[in-house]
């Protein structure tokens, strides 16, 4: 059974028809081999040999995994987006706000002085100035 298999094989093969390269025929167009384009750009072949140079000196390319490497790619690709976007929201910040947020840092400026100057009281004075906080509220509420 399975030499008749091989038989038919055999006798298709013989009806398929191979082209005869070897006949040279003038008339005839001889058929060539289309080239790789990623093979024969001049990037590729640089890449290939410094590839094949570390190679065979033993340096590998990269010794991190590739998911690590993946990872602190999406990282750079994050940080790289969150500024991009820091700077258009400056951008497009009109003068009014620009000039709002230079005075609101001022003030912020001048009270963290103040803070720390308050921190340093003894607690006395703390308690002094509350009292005559609450003394000025009820006076007003007398008032009214």
């Amino acid at each position: 059974m399975y030499s008749e298999i091989q038989r038919e094989r055999a006798d298709i093969g013989g009806l398929m028809a191979r082209p005869e390269y070897r006949e040279w025929n003038p008339e005839l167009i001889k058929p060539k081999k289309l080239l790789n384009p990623v093979k024969a750009s001049r990037s590729h072949q640089e890449l290939h040999r410094e590839l094949l140079m570390n190679h065979r000196r033993g340096l590998g390319v990269d010794n991190k995994p590739e998911l690590q490497r993946v990872l602190e790619h999406r990282r750079r690709n994050q940080l790289m987006k969150k500024k991009k976007e820091e700077m258009e929201a400056k951008r497009l910040q009109c003068p009014f706000e620009q000039e709002l947020l230079r005075r609101q840092q001022r003030l912020n400026q001048l009270e963290k002085p103040l803070e720390k100057e308050e921190d340093h009281a003894p607690e006395f004075i703390k308690v002094r100035e509350n009292l005559r906080r609450i003394a000025t509220l009820t006076s007003e509420e007398r008032a009214l």
